[in-house]
Parts: structure tokens; sequence; C-alpha cells
């Protein structure tokens, strides 16, 4: 007899930035803080690990809305379960936090069957890869030239071959920083840029072909906003040769991605495993960008995204960002390392590999105890 989900856990953590004065901004967001919801999801005499990035509230939805209904399921079926929680919370919202509740639940039950199985999650999936290449990304608005310098040199001499920085907050000031960057990278270095939807479309295409011809930039991230796919088109259409527009980290359901697809608005996919309702929902999205001959780039969560985006026939790379990678070095032992341009899944350990730790974890946790069930 397969053995079932008999708990699960729901646990909450808060954890400050270390940008300067507490902060970090991008070109429309100004934070000090990253919330983790983190879900347990036992069965079989062992316990699988999942978690999105979200509000506080993520947290409350899972305990509202999902635990009863994965208890008792297939813990070797997480499909199935994914199948049911869509189902259950139909009036309580599919998109925004309820997808990332359903990706977290997700997440855990299929470590969990990995663990069950003894083996590695990516070797569970339907693994086309067994790395990812990574670029590294942080380069925050509110950072100093020394400060902004110092990160993406820094992830350069690990071997990471590409790296990218938030623009568009005050554009004034791009220049100064981009040349400072590209002075500091050399002409070898892939340089991407990251809008997160600030600029107009006209904004959008000046500075698509100022970024290309000035300082070599070849991806530029959310030009104008992900809801504007007719402005992502337009930039497409209009920007330089040698820069791809790419978009996509803010879908939730499959229909979020086949809009961009559909629309033509990009040139490579971006998918947020912890956003996209988990590896299932991302097996998904992966199915409708191959149908349209489009590449997916991982947006984030590395621990997860090394290995779900294995599974990933199209994938491009994986976004190596700076508040995830010090996140997850917080919570969990067995993170994977970058050190020559990569994450390789560890094929030693099971399922994601990893290990929360708990003390460390307890001081930043919020949003009251864990939930048993």
């Amino acid at each position: 007899m397969a053995p079932s989900v008999d708990r699960v856990d729901v646990h909450a953590f808060r954890i400050p930035t270390d940008g300067p004065d507490g902060q970090e901004s991008d070109g429309t967001l100004v934070w000090s803080s990253t919330t983790v919801v983190l879900v347990q999801a036992h069965g079989g005499g062992r316990s699988g690990i999942g978690y999105t990035y979200g509000d506080v509230s993520v947290a409350t939805f899972i305990r509202s809305q999902l635990a009863d209904v994965v208890l008792g399921q297939d813990a070797l079926s997480p499909a199935a379960a994914w199948e049911r929680m869509n189902a259950a919370i139909r009036n309580a919202g599919r998109s925004g936090a309820g997808a990332m509740a359903v990706a977290a639940v997700d997440i855990a039950l299929w470590d969990l069957k990995a663990r069950l199985l003894d083996a590695p999650l990516f070797l569970v999936l339907p693994a086309f890869h067994d790395e990812i290449p990574v670029y590294g990304s942080g380069g925050f608005t509110n950072y100093s030239t020394e400060r902004l310098v110092d990160q993406l040199t820094g992830w350069v001499e690990q071997g990471i071959g590409s790296v990218k920085l938030k623009t568009s907050r005050d554009p004034e000031r791009d220049p100064q920083r981009l040349s400072a960057v590209r002075d500091a990278l050399g002409e070898d270095v892939g340089l991407f840029a990251d809008a997160n939807g600030a600029l107009s479309r006209k904004q959008a295409v000046h500075w698509a072909h100022r970024f290309r011809a000035e300082w070599g930039v070849a991806w530029f991230e959310e030009p104008v906003s992900s809801a504007d796919r007719e402005g992502l088109r337009l930039v497409r259409d209009l920007g330089p040769p040698g820069m791809d527009v790419a978009a996509g980290e803010y879908g939730f359901v499959l229909g979020d991605f086949a809009d961009l697809l559909d629309a033509g608005a990009v040139d490579c996919l971006q998918a947020d495993v912890t956003r996209c309702g988990g590896i299932t929902g991302l097996l998904e999205v992966a199915g409708a960008a191959a149908s349209h001959h489009v590449d997916i780039s991982a947006h984030c969560a590395p621990a997860v995204s090394a290995h779900a985006f294995c599974a990933v026939r199209r994938m491009r790379h994986l976004e190596y960002f700076h508040d995830h990678t010090r996140i997850e070095a917080l919570l969990f032992d067995g993170m994977l390392d970058p050190s020559g341009g990569a994450l390789c899944p560890d094929r030693s350990r099971s399922g994601l590999g990893l290990q929360v730790r708990w003390a460390d974890a307890d001081r930043y946790r919020t949003g009251g105890t864990a939930a048993s069930r």
C-alpha cells in the first residue's frame, strides 16, 4: 500500500534585508524584509519541505484551504494532490496568494516523494539536464556604486559569466552605474538589466537602444509592466538586435504565461516555481513555452529551481538572486555552490537535499506557531 500524507506543518519567517539603511529597491518597489512560507509534508515516516516567497497571509491560506485537502492523499502522486488543491480553491482564488500557497505544498509533496524513493528530486522528475547555468542578480538601485560593483564582480570571480542590475528608478543615474559596472567587469561578461516595469513604452525603446549600444546589455527584463503585453512586444519589435526582452516572473496560473506567449511578448519566458503552482505547475508552463519555441529562465529560489528546471527542456538559465541565496543559506543546510557558473543537484542526497536549521530559522519566525494536522 502506498504511503499517504499524514500531516502538514506550516511556518513563516521574515528575514530583514542587508541593504543600505535596512532597505533594498528596484525600479518600482522598496522593501525592508522578505517573508518565506515553508511547508512540511509528512508521510511514510519521511518529511518533505517546500516554500514560497510571499506575505505571511500565504501561510494562513495554506492552513485554511489546503492542509486538509492533501491529508490522506497518496504521497507518491503529487500531481493528483495538486489537482485537488486547485479544485478546492476555486472560490478562494487560484491566482496570487492561492498559486503561491499551492506551490509551497506541491514542492513539499515532490520533495517527500523523492525522499520516500531515496532519490534526488531532479531524477524523480523527467530530467533533461543535470545542471542549471546561473547569472548573478541583485544590483539594487539604492546601492552605492562601490557596493554595486563589488557585488557583481564577486559573482564573476565565482565563475558566473553574466550578471544583472536593477535599473530605471532614476534613469538619469543609470549611465553612471552601468559605466562603472561595465568598466569593472570588462567586455567579456554578459550584462543584464531589469527595469521591473518602471518605464513607459517609448522610454523603454529609448533605453533598450542605449543599454545595448553603450554598455552591451543583452537582456532587458520587464522594460514595461508584465501586464502590458503589447508594450513588451513593441520593445521586442523596435529594440536593438542582440537584446532579449524577458518577463513572466509574476505569472501565477497557466493563462498568465499563455497570454505572454500568444502575444509574442518575450524572447525568453521567466517562471518562478514558487509562484506558478510549484513543480507540477511549472511542468505545464514548460509545455506551453515549448509549443511556442521559447526558452524559459528560472526566476530565483535557487534551492528548488536547481532541481525543478532540470525537467524543463528549453531551460536557459537561473537567476541567482542575492536575497534568495542569502535567505536560503540562513535557513537550510545543503545549499548548492554556483562556482563554475552552474548549480548541479547533489546526486548523493534525496529530495531537494535540504535540511532546515530550525535553531537559526526560529529567530525569524512570524505569523504564529506551526500548524500541525
